[in-house]
């Protein structure tokens, strides 16, 4: 066994110096991102669970709990993305998505369909009426924000850090 001190006591004191290595594939502005993203989802759960994991990765983030609210939250706040789930009661996710894309003032806004289904047929079903992307469920929190990031830069009139 090595000689004790009190320099070596924790850890070797010269990794103090050394800054961590950043493990995001985008780094985190200071002050968050100037980007707003509408979650629509019926489910309390998933609302709560994407709203705590956005707001830490430093966006803004609104949401609505059905179709229709979601329809009306695009329109009045103009987010920079919305993440669509397909099954809600009354107006379901694709038709939510076609509602949002043939309005003039929504038409613009990148849309991800966010499923509990990993079937082809929903992500054409999704792609048709308009969807930027997909994202399957259970999600992979580098995967998630990967299809954000990778939505978000082909839509060049938002800037992403």
């Amino acid at each position: 066994m090595g000689h004790f001190n009190f320099k070596n006591l924790f850890t070797n004191s010269s990794s103090l110096l050394k800054k961590p290595k950043e493990r995001r594939a985008h780094k985190r502005p200071e002050g968050g991102y100037d980007i707003t993203i509408l979650v629509v989802d019926d489910s309390r759960t998933v609302v709560v669970a994407f709203t705590k994991a956005l707001t830490q990765a430093g966006f803004r983030v609104i949401s609505a709990t059905n179709g229709k609210d979601g329809v009306a939250m695009a329109k009045a706040q103009q987010p920079d993305l919305v993440l669509m789930d397909i099954v809600m009661p009354g107006l379901n996710g694709f038709q939510a998505t076609r509602k949002i894309r043939k309005a003039e003032t929504t038409s613009h806004i990148p849309i991800i369909i966010v499923s509990g289904e990993q079937q082809a047929m929903e992500q054409f079903w999704g792609k048709r009426v308009g969807a930027s992307g997909f994202l399957s469920k259970p999600i992979n929190r580098g995967h998630f924000f990967g299809k954000i990031f990778e939505v978000l830069e082909s839509h060049t009139s938002v800037n992403t850090g």
